[in-house]
């Protein structure tokens, strides 16, 4: 019996899912007699500040939203947000015979619709609804087959907010002493901000070497075998021993510039003259060897190899490969895109493989289908691997998708059905070639070769790589056919000098990739993780490639040396572990929970009771609180020093980095630059730091005015050069009689090196009356924050150039205002830079200067650029990433604005009497709406202070 034929005979059933989308889209397939409504996410969680717990908690619960005392008890709020959507919900369960809970099928899907339940304490029977993708048969599936729900889950969840809760808003108020305020700290956040800052660490200390080698290009003599037409007649070779000793190469080399091994280390000069001598050799193949390729396909999409190889094909940050995937399938065209699981349905490789028939030939398949053993430690739960939804594959073409979820889709049914495909079969070649200097050195080249006889799972999908200059698998290297013996002919032997690279900063993709090799952190996150790093600051972007701030440097220092297990790798690894344990029901979250925050002191049955709950040894398990406790042994001075050389030392400051230099004179003050904030740390070297030095800066005296007496300063300030005036000393600086000093910022073409007391002066006599007009209004000239203009009244008109400040005359400002003033936009401006094709949208892609600063555009689509980002230093990819994930966030809401109805329902004439009672209720009505408009108001005042002093985790 079909799901709608059995509501008719039971009743009206409510289903709630989390998103609007989705709950469209599954209405569609359950039809009439069911009521789909979304969630909108989560309805409830813990208190964002002490003004959203209920008043009857007091002390630490109202500060962390935590009962530490009572077994770690959550004090969980409906979010302000969401309090008409729970009336809502409420409303319709009054009307409904049923309820189904319908959220996602993992850890927090499962959490969620706990607390729908625990909110909306329905009357009606209960039903966990579980699918993995929204097609119509899944659907009524899912509906068919409901479960209870799994309460080893919730607790799971509950377990990791909770713990993620205590992280957070212990160490985060650290960061705001000792450091800067509004910073945060997380769990997993933190750590992942240390990978950043340790590989640039390496990169500050890494020392690069210079090595130089030999290629040779060659080809079969008389003797040689010229094979088929499709092989190439030359080809090159590397030189790799001279006298049986291995020449040097980048990996021979350690980070600090020195060989590790004992191999030969040409210059320039021996390597030079070694060419020179081997100019008229004869070469000969010393050997050659085969073996046989072969290359199986990669298994199918899980969260995070989706977002690395969008992040490589498409340029995607993960975020945004998150976002469009959620889109694809709330609308039904993939499965459920948060999963650890490689494994497809027999429905799906059934599909799989009816498509490699169809489109690539029966000799594309495999005799049996293909599995795909999991290689996520304890993978979350029995998902599948994301995949094209339903029991037939639709091909990217049959979507009728486009844009980013065409892209994005294409690539998920590309490596799906290449997973159901065969081998990829062939040859690999080493051919060596050797040759006598004319000083009687023995030398030895050596080529590699790779050919592809059956392509196999290559002809759908070949996957990609983070090092641009890595070879893709689909790639050949014909070499021709030679023989042991046959001589060769050198056509050319040229010397190549190398040097050393620092360890390539992380992408997006790599630190996914990382933190999922060190088990930190569960795969479904990690696209907020990166968020969230980049939007406190910690990492900026240069490119792709994820640049930690000096602040960061700062945050991290103190951790490491303060708070060292909490951003341990084995110590979060470890961590990971008991949650999942606690999962399984494997151990207990209570006594876990008091060891990790109250440590091992307490009662030694407590401990007893944690070991018996199936902790462990708790090795990795201390005392949180008493480490955030006592803060007098850090130095708040010291963790954010960082020395680069000759006594300059890096300081992170409340406002920013800069760098000091003592004076050699006890007493007298140093000298200081501010460093700019999107400087990559490993580009801070001596020299730099004291070019900074060397520049202007504090107060740069240029002089006294003639006319005041006062001291006339140059200064760079926070938001660029500028001159300002010093007023006498007991100048009142508030209150009634407050008196502000003059100040002027620097023209374009100013400069604090040339700037002098005459410019000063005349930029502060600004802004400079012209005139007046025929009306006697003023007309003055002024310098704005979008540039020069006049203005007179409210009426304002642009300038073309700042000098013109100084020299328009009254009769050229008439004539501006004699025209019609200019509505809309101006002539639009020449672009900055070219980047190329944008890969979806196929327009030409620039990057322009806005009204708020430099963005780029193919024409439909505008992105600002983000700390870090600059004219000159952004590249394409960069360019379309930033298109790709403002596309993902689709266009800006428009806030409707709410007019307030009018009473308009009229009345019999009353008597006089009844009128003078109406009239003092409307009085009284209205003092009182005011009063609650005035409370509201206070109250929402105090939740906004109380939510700016909140950490996010």
């Amino acid at each position: 019996m079909s799901p709608t034929s059995e509501t008719a005979q039971g009743g009206r059933r409510l289903v709630i899912v989390e998103s609007p989308a989705k709950a469209k889209t599954i209405k569609g397939y359950l039809g009439p007699g069911y009521v789909v409504e979304a969630s909108v996410g989560h309805i409830r969680d813990l208190p964002n500040g002490a003004a959203e717990v209920p008043e009857k908690y007091t002390g630490e619960v109202r500060r962390l939203g935590v009962d530490v005392e009572h077994d770690f008890q959550p004090i969980y709020v409906v979010n302000a947000d969401k309090k008409s959507q729970v009336k809502k919900l409420k409303e319709l369960l009054a009307e409904s015979d049923e309820l189904f809970l319908a959220t996602d099928e993992d850890r927090e899907g499962e959490a969620i619709a706990w607390h729908l339940q625990e909110v909306l304490k329905p009357k009606v029977p209960v039903r966990r609804m579980v699918f993995h993708e929204i097609t119509k048969d899944a659907i009524r599936e899912a509906v068919a087959n409901p479960r209870e729900l799994n309460k080893r889950l919730v607790d799971a969840q509950e377990t990791r907010r909770i713990l993620d809760r205590l992280y957070g808003y212990e160490v985060s108020p650290v960061l705001w002493k000792k450091v800067m305020p509004r910073l945060s700290a997380g769990r997993v956040q933190s750590v992942a901000t240390r990978l950043v800052v340790e590989r640039e660490r390496e990169r500050i200390a890494f020392r690069s070497a210079e090595y130089w080698d030999l290629t040779g290009t060659f080809s079969p003599g008389t003797a040689g075998r010229t094979g088929d037409g499709g092989e190439p007649s030359g080809f090159t070779a590397r030189l790799t021993t001279v006298d049986g000793r291995r020449v040097a190469q980048g990996r021979d080399f350690g980070s600090n510039g020195r060989l590790k091994t004992d191999v030969l280390h040409l210059d320039e000069a021996s390597a030079r003259a070694l060419a020179a001598a081997l100019a008229d050799s004869a070469f000969a193949v010393r050997s050659v060897e085969s073996k046989p390729y072969r290359r199986s396909p990669y298994a199918p999409f899980r969260t995070t190899t989706l977002q690395q190889e969008a992040s490589r094909k498409l340029g995607f940050g993960a975020k945004a490969t998150m976002q469009v995937a959620q889109k694809l399938y709330e609308n039904g065209f993939i499965t459920y895109m948060r999963t650890d699981s490689t494994t497809l349905s027999e429905t799906a490789i059934t599909a799989a493989r009816a498509q490699v028939t169809q489109l690539y030939g029966a000799d594309y398949l495999p005799e049996k289908p293909r599995s795909y053993a999991g290689k996520v430690k304890n993978a979350q739960e029995a998902h599948e691997a994301i995949r094209p939804s339903g029991d037939r594959f639709r091909t990217p073409a049959e979507t009728g998708l486009t844009g980013d979820q065409f892209r994005l889709y294409e690539l998920i049914w590309k490596r799906t059905v290449a997973s159901q495909m065969k081998d990829a079969v062939g040859n690999s070649v080493t051919v060596k070639i050797a040759g006598t200097a004319s000083d009687g050195r023995d030398t030895e080249f050596s080529a590699s070769g790779k050919t592809i006889t059956f392509h196999g799972f290559m002809k759908a999908y070949v996957e990609g790589a983070d090092d641009p200059n890595a070879e893709l698998d689909d790639r050949e290297r014909r070499l021709p056919q030679v023989a042991e013996g046959d001589r060769l002919g050198a056509q050319d032997i040229t010397a190549d000098g190398h040097a050393t690279k620092p360890p390539a900063r992380y992408t997006e993709a790599s630190l996914v990739k990382e933190l999922e090799e060190r088990e930190i952190g569960r795969p479904s996150t990690y696209a907020s993780i990166i968020g969230t790093i980049l939007d406190r600051g910690y990492v900026f972007k240069k490119g792709t490639a994820l640049v930690p701030s000096f602040l960061s440097f700062a945050v991290v220092n103190l951790l490491e040396k303060h708070f060292g297990r909490l951003v341990d790798y084995d110590f979060t690894a470890k961590m990971e572990d008991d949650l999942d344990r606690i999962a399984r029901g494997e151990a207990q979250a209570v006594p876990w929970l008091k060891r990790f925050y109250f440590g091992e002191g307490g009662p030694a049955a407590e401990a007893t009771a944690a070991a018996a709950a199936g902790n462990g040894d708790g090795d990795h398990l201390g005392g949180l609180k008493e480490l955030v406790t006592d803060l007098g042994a850090i130095d708040a001075r010291e963790v954010s020093s960082f020395p680069v050389g000759s006594g300059i030392v890096l300081r992170v400051g409340r406002y920013g980095p800069y760098i000091e230099r003592p004076s050699a004179v006890e007493g007298e003050p140093g000298q200081r630059a501010d460093v700019p904030d999107d400087l990559p740390p490993d580009e801070l070297s001596l020299e730099y730091a004291e070019e900074l030095l060397a520049k202007p800066s504090g107060d740069f005296e240029l002089g006294t005015d003639p006319v005041t007496g006062r001291k006339i300063v140059a200064k760079d300030g926070r938001y660029g050069p500028y001159v300002t005036e010093v007023l006498p000393e007991g100048t009142p600086k508030t209150g009634k009689n407050a008196v502000k000093p003059r100040t002027a910022s620097l023209f374009k073409s100013m400069s604090l090196d040339t700037v002098t007391l005459q410019d000063a002066l005349r930029l502060m006599s600004l802004p400079r009356v012209v005139g007046t007009d025929a009306e006697g209004v003023e007309i003055t000239a002024q310098n704005g924050r979008y540039g020069p203009y006049l203005k007179k009244g409210t009426d304002s008109r642009s300038l073309e150039s700042e000098e013109q400040l100084f020299t328009i005359t009254l009769d050229e400002a008439l004539a501006i205002y004699a025209q019609p003033k200019q509505r809309g936009r101006a002539a639009a401006k020449p672009p900055l830079k070219e980047l190329g094709t944008d890969p979806v949208s196929e327009r030409p892609v620039v990057v322009k200067d806005g009204r708020f600063g430099p963005y780029v555009t193919d024409g439909e689509t505008n992105a600002t650029l983000r700390t870090g980002d600059s004219v000159e230093t952004i590249t394409p990819e960069r360019g379309y990433e930033l298109l790709a994930e403002k596309r993902a966030k689709g266009p800006a809401k428009k806030t409707a604005k709410k007019t307030a109805k009018k009473a308009t329902t009229k009345k019999a004439p009353a008597k006089k009497a009844t009128t003078a009672k109406k009239t003092a209720a409307k009085k009284t009505a209205a003092k009182k709406t005011a009063a609650t408009k005035t409370a509201a108001k206070k109250t929402a005042a105090k939740k906004t202070a109380a939510s700016n002093n909140s950490s996010a985790e």
